[in-house]
């Protein structure tokens, strides 16, 4: 008797249980089958991404399938919404796996977020729960199993069209030349022979007529000072100089598709005369995280592969920079060997020239491009202005000096306005073409 109702007990916590874990599983499968995943992946990104990737160790642990991963240890979604919410306060509280999880990863609290909600921690979850998309290659892109498959008349084709054109022209012209002949010779039309006998090689006549001689001298003489002239002005003139980097930077990634600001990484050229390079620390504060590239989700461009910058090429970059700052990737701390990186200087001006980068872009407020061109469309940086005293005493000359809202420019732009008897005021106005300004 009492085994039977042992069993019918037993049989009913199993059911209550069984029952249990069914709507709990129904209850967290309902709260993300409405979630979103593109909201996920934004909000993830704007959140989460400096920290944590989908599939490798961070400044925190992987968020790939994370639900599934806490399902197995028995926490529900109010576990997670608290965990984001407050990591701090569920960690004090004792909860045994918030503990396990700050002391596996340095005893490193998570950020708080507060404001967000259930609901965006769900497209969060949704994001994460994702199928892994692999990047699909864009039929555009010319691109057809790794290979570069032409999408128009190939190179090969019209310069065989162009050869074949020029062949029949010079058949043409050949058979036309034997026609007239012919007709001169069937209407009694005598073809004037030349006399070698008679007549002086052209260069003996050349040098017999002074006045040619005299003409031909000048205009050679001319022409070589105009040479030499234009080749010594072009010395330690660098404009288009391009440098191949020791690490591969790619401005167009960074600045063009990441938008990232030119004085994030430049920061200097708001207060001091150098523009800097930036250490590598400044590198880390991103890579830290973004350890590979994935690169544009329709695959690389047609130009991209066969200049050889593939996903592959500008992950292999990340390692050099990994390498150089002493990054231990696995344990995701330094070890402190480092190596120097050899950057190679694109923009070079002579000892004797003084030129202040915070003058002209925290007081004058130009433009980085104005001077370095479009930096954000440049794969390789490359000096894009000549950089020569002309170029910039043009500039003086041109550039209407920002006097609004500048209190240092009050009573200089009054006096200098009467003085001129204009209201816009360029820097050569102000001096800008005295020579103490630049030399020194």
């Amino acid at each position: 008797m009492k085994k039977v109702l042992y069993r019918n007990q037993l049989s009913n916590f199993l059911g209550i249980n069984l029952v249990a874990f069914m709507l709990f599983s129904v209850s967290l499968f309902s709260q993300t089958e409405n979630a979103d995943p593109v909201k996920g992946k934004q909000i993830f990104n704007q959140n989460c991404a400096s920290c944590h990737s989908l599939d490798r160790k961070g400044t925190g642990p992987a968020l790939r399938n994370v639900a599934a991963r806490l399902e197995e240890e028995g926490l529900d979604s109010e576990w997670i919404y608290a965990w984001v919410k407050n990591s701090a306060g569920l960690i004090k509280s004792g909860d045994s796996y918030a503990n396990k999880i700050y002391a596996e990863y340095n005893n490193t609290p998570m950020t708080a977020f507060p404001t967000l909600t259930n609901e965006d921690i769900d497209h969060i979850l949704a994001y994460t729960s994702a199928v892994e998309d692999k990047p699909v290659i864009a039929e555009a892109s010319g691109l057809e199993g790794g290979e570069v498959v032409s999408n128009g008349v190939s190179n090969e084709i019209i310069l065989g069209a162009l050869a074949l054109v020029f062949g029949l022209l010079v058949a043409m012209l050949f058979m036309v030349n034997k026609t007239l002949r012919n007709i001169a010779t069937a209407n009694g039309v005598e073809l004037e022979k030349e006399n070698a006998e008679k007549r002086l090689p052209i260069w003996k006549a050349f040098v017999k007529n002074q006045f040619l001689v005299l003409v031909s001298v000048i205009f050679l003489l001319l022409t070589s000072a105009y040479f030499v002239y234009g080749y010594f002005m072009q010395v330690g003139v660098d404009q288009g100089y391009e440098p191949v980097q020791p690490i591969h930077f790619s401005h167009k990634i960074h600045a063009g598709d990441n938008k990232v600001d030119c004085k994030y990484c430049h920061s200097s050229a708001r207060v001091s005369k150098t523009s800097g390079i930036p250490s590598l620390n400044v590198c880390m504060n991103c890579h830290k995280s973004i350890y590979e590239y994935k690169g544009n989700p329709e695959g690389p461009s047609k130009s991209d592969i066969e200049n050889g910058y593939t996903n592959e090429f500008y992950t292999k970059e990340i390692k050099k920079l990994y390498a150089a700052v002493g990054w231990d990737e696995e344990n995701q701390k330094y070890t402190g060997e480092t190596k120097p990186v050899e950057w190679v200087r694109v923009h070079n001006l002579p000892d004797f020239v003084y030129f202040n980068h915070s003058q002209h872009v925290s007081v004058a407020g130009i433009e980085c491009q104005t001077c370095h061109g479009p930096v954000e469309e440049m794969e390789v940086v490359s000096q894009h202005s000549p950089l020569t005293m002309g170029w910039c005493v043009n500039c003086h000359r041109e550039t209407d000096v920002k006097v609004e809202g500048n209190a240092y420019y009050d009573k200089i732009h009054k006096e200098l306005s009467k003085k001129y008897g204009v209201e816009k005021l360029t820097a050569a106005m102000q001096g800008g073409l005295e020579c103490g300004k630049c030399h020194y």
